[in-house]
């Protein structure tokens, strides 16, 4: 058959099919990468399934432009989005060979990559890539072409096709490819890597220059001969970028929160908020494609200089290389007072798969609850033990008021008060409190027994108040029981082991609920995310700023009298400039410590302890376990890492935030009663149960692992001050009478 009859053939049936297709097409919008930024504005992170970064067309290199038009359609400038000299060309080659050849036009190829975005953004099985075309999709190319060229200048169509062109792996457009190779923007590109750039469009791997940096140079060539050729560049240019070498500069832009390095736990966070949240979607996929497809900017609180040094710190308490260290965590999570803003957000990890017999890997982020990406929370200890103040206050108590602290039992069906269960109480099995010195048992004020935190003081503070009033504390500030059955709900008053740090709170709640401390009382709930907006600049609705006056700032004067002594002559000993304030925690057998503390600008919950051995039994216990490669003391508290964490990261902290006064404790209440009722100070009193200690106990420590032991934060024996240990586990579950 003649050519020009085939021609005519292939021509006719094109025909048909051109009539019955639509003028044009719906252009879905072109995946982009989100963007995660700190509070600085600082990319913290990045997302995409493809990588690309959009840029004007006089934000590419003129040698860019020239290198693509040269290799893959010279005549672009000339025709109306169909090459006819091209088209015959193919026609006769197809239809007499068993190879397939093309004449796409840059046009065309622009059109073939939006029919594949569409296809992909929609999942149509239906497929345009080039060698699985036939005349249909061909000729529906021709079409949509026209149209196109009828709609688009050509620079904007060039533009569109830099921007959308697969070049390597997932790098799409000129840009990510300029930054991938040669870690240059496209603008900056020069002769030679224009060129090779150009040549990877044809076969993006197969020219890939890392993997075959032979193949790219002769690939690289051609499209310098095609420059010269066309006249795009002189003889003189020709020759002395053929002589170049590949010159790479490769860099690597992960995708997803593993890049974040130390902000990777807080990337952690902030990515599952997303997903979590209809606002991005109706479904979790269909969240899932626009963080990693819609170009998202997601604007949040991180204080990311702050954070590395938080991480840092972690590191330090609990070393991840050490060989012991198999199951010793460290976290350490700050929250802005009177805004919620969450600060830092670090632990002692690298955020990634974990590895056998290791403790250095995890994808858990110990500061938050487990439907975010947390380990489901850990034992409060007594950190709980302000809230049993708060409900003693809120009943009209006073701090220097004695209470009986003594050894004391309850027997099986001891009726407790608690108004909001069912009769009105609550009962506990047999249980006989206990404190980790024997010299504490005695009468006390309120105060000395928070100071000192005395469990058998809690305890008759709490038996002394319905201890609906103090759960109901918890509940105000944020605080649920990630150990409840069922999944976390608020801290129920039913069994009064709560009161001494039974219930499993997250670091990220509990530093929420100190902040409230700090700001006289007014919760603000945590908040990671301040905007979020598209690449079209469209604002999605983040969750705002939420305080509300929980507590009467009276009690929480009173509150932090004691609370502002203990961080600052038992914990910071003039390392941390005040005014400061905070409590020690450690719950049975030491598998979590803590230390939460605070200013009127930043509150910080720092812990260490267990997370698959979390449970308080003997088997998990870090008293004199293997802890940093070396024994641990035989009495593990607090002060052995949770409190010197506080101390190294907040000694900085505190100097980028506000530092103001906390406020006087309530008319001097304190003070006053000393006086009418003769009752001595808490420094007097520690001096003498010190001594009376001293007689009865040896002491607990030879070679304290830290310069920070219980002795230099409480400025007196370790006897004196490991009475914090929680004794939840001797309640059994409530039972009847």
């Amino acid at each position: 058959m003649p050519i020009a009859a085939i021609a005519k053939t292939g021509l006719t049936t094109g025909n048909n099919i051109v009539s019955a297709l639509p003028s044009s097409f719906e252009k879905l919008p072109i995946p982009e990468p989100s963007t995660i930024l700190d509070a600085d504005g600082k990319t913290i992170a990045t997302f995409y399934q493809q990588n690309r970064q959009p840029v004007k067309l006089d934000d590419i290199s003129p040698n860019m432009r020239k290198a693509i038009i040269s290799v893959e359609d010279e005549r672009f400038y000339e025709h109306k989005g169909i090459d006819p000299k091209g088209i015959a060309r193919a026609v006769v080659g197809n239809l007499t060979s068993s190879s397939r050849s093309g004449a796409s036009t840059l046009t065309q190829q622009y059109v073939n990559n939006l029919l594949v975005n569409n296809q992909v953004l929609t999942g149509s099985e239906e497929s345009t890539v080039s060698g699985q075309k036939d005349y249909a999709d061909k000729i529906r190319e021709l079409k949509y072409a026209v149209a196109i060229e009828k709609e688009m200048s050509k620079d904007e169509i060039l533009e569109g096709y830099l921007n959308l062109v697969l070049l390597s792996g997932r790098e799409y457009g000129v840009q990510a490819a300029a930054q991938r190779f040669y870690s240059v923007d496209a603008k900056d590109l020069n002769l030679q890597q224009s060129a090779m750039l150009a040549g990877m469009v044809q076969l993006p791997n197969v020219y890939n220059p890392i993997n075959n940096p032979e193949r790219s140079i002769d690939r690289r060539n051609k499209v310098l001969g095609n420059m010269y050729r066309t006249g795009a560049i002189t003889k003189k240019e020709y020759d002395q970028a053929v002589k170049s070498d590949l010159e790479l500069d490769p860099s690597i832009s992960p995708s997803g929160c593993t890049a974040a390095k130390e902000n990777a736990y807080f990337c952690d966070y902030v990515t599952n908020l997303i997903l979590a949240d209809d606002t991005y979607g109706k479904t979790k996929e269909d969240r899932e494609n626009l963080l990693y497809r819609g170009g998202l900017t997601v604007k949040t609180t991180l204080n990311s200089k702050l954070n590395k040094k938080a991480a840092k710190d972690a590191a330090k308490a609990i070393d991840p290389d050490a060989k012991s260290n198999t199951d010793i965590y460290s976290s350490i999570v700050s929250v802005e007072p009177g805004t919620g803003k969450i600060l830092t957000m670090a632990q002692n990890t690298t955020y990634g798969p974990e590895i056998k017999n290791s403790g250095k890997n995890t994808y858990y982020n110990f500061a938050v609850p487990r439907a975010l990406g947390g380990a489901g929370g850990f034992q409060g200890g007594s950190t709980m033990k302000p809230y049993t103040t708060l409900g003693w206050l809120a009943e009209g108590n006073r701090m220097y008021e004695k209470i009986n602290a003594k050894k004391q039992h309850f027997t099986a069906g001891n009726k407790w008060k608690a108004s909001c269960l069912p009769g009105g109480t609550t009962y506990t099995a047999d249980w006989t409190p206990k404190n980790a010195s024997p010299g504490f048992y005695r009468s006390m004020t309120v105060d000395t027994g928070l100071y000192w935190s005395i469990n058998t003081a809690t305890v008759q503070e709490a038996y002394k108040t319905d201890l609906c009033t103090i759960a109901d504390y918890t509940k105000k500030l944020g605080l649920l029981d990630h150990g409840a059955k069922g999944g976390p709900a608020p801290i129920s008053p039913a069994n009064p082991s709560f009161i001494l740090g039974a219930a499993e709170i997250t670091p990220l709640s509990q530093a929420a609920a100190f902040a409230a401390f700090a700001n006289k009382g007014e919760y603000c709930e945590p908040r990671a995310i301040t905007g979020v907006s598209d690449k079209d600049g469209n604002e999605y609705k983040v969750k705002k700023e939420t305080c509300s006056q929980q507590v009467d700032p009276t009690y929480i004067a009173d509150l932090n009298g004691t609370l502002q002594k203990i961080a600052t002559k038992r914990v910071s000993k003039g390392r941390v400039d005040g005014p400061i304030a905070g409590k020690t925690g450690t719950n049975d057998y030491a598998t979590s410590t803590w230390f939460v503390g605070y200013t009127t600008g930043i509150s910080t919950a720092a812990w260490v302890g267990r997370l698959e051995g979390k449970a308080a039994t003997e088997k998990n216990e870090m008293h004199g376990a293997m802890i940093n490669d070396e024994k641990a003391p035989w009495m593990v508290d607090s002060s052995t890492y949770a409190a010197p964490l506080w101390v190294d990261f907040m000694e900085e902290a505190v100097h980028e935030y506000e530092r103001n006064s906390f406020g006087s404790a309530a008319a001097s209440r304190l003070h006053q009663s000393r006086r009418k009722k003769r009752i001595p100070s808490p420094t007097r009193m520690r001096r003498t149960m010190t001594r009376k200690s001293r007689r009865t106990i040896p002491s607990r420590r030879k070679n304290p692992p830290r310069s920070l032991t219980p002795a230099t934060l409480a400025g007196e024996t370790t006897t004196a001050m490991e009475t914090e240990t929680a004794t939840e586990t001797a309640i059994s579950p409530t039972t009847s009478p």
